[in-house]
């Protein structure tokens, strides 16, 4: 098992940043790919990034050199960095943990967080 909490969410005026974190506890975190998904009100849960136990890292073509995804395995975190942010990435955001398949799909992930709001003002 592997429990998972975010934080770092909140209000940014548009072309700001944030820098959400991930939590993990319960099984080793070294071993666990970890991606972070957002979900905007009304539209599908959206792949933005990953982390491989490896450390290779993909993004989502809408975030791409805008956000960076990175690891502490000795802090059990994973952390989402935000730059140059827009009204079109506020969202809930979630961070998950193991992958079979595609990581860019959903049901790829086994472990899932509650999620952190993140607002962008225009």
């Amino acid at each position: 098992q592997v429990q998972l909490v975010e934080s770092g969410g909140g209000l940014v005026q548009a072309g700001g940043s944030l820098r959400l974190s991930c939590a993990a506890s319960g099984r080793t975190f070294s071993n666990t790919n970890v991606g972070w998904f957002r979900q905007a009100p009304g539209k599908e849960r959206e792949f933005v990034a990953i982390i491989t136990s490896g450390g290779v890292r993909f993004y989502g073509d809408r975030v791409k050199g805008r956000f960076t995804i990175s690891r502490d395995n000795a802090k059990n975190t994973v952390s989402l960095q935000m730059n140059s942010l827009k009204p079109e990435d506020a969202a809930v955001y979630y961070c998950a943990a193991e992958t079979r398949g595609d990581y860019q799909r959903v049901a790829a992930y086994e472990y899932w967080g509650q999620g952190t709001q993140v607002t962008v003002s225009s």
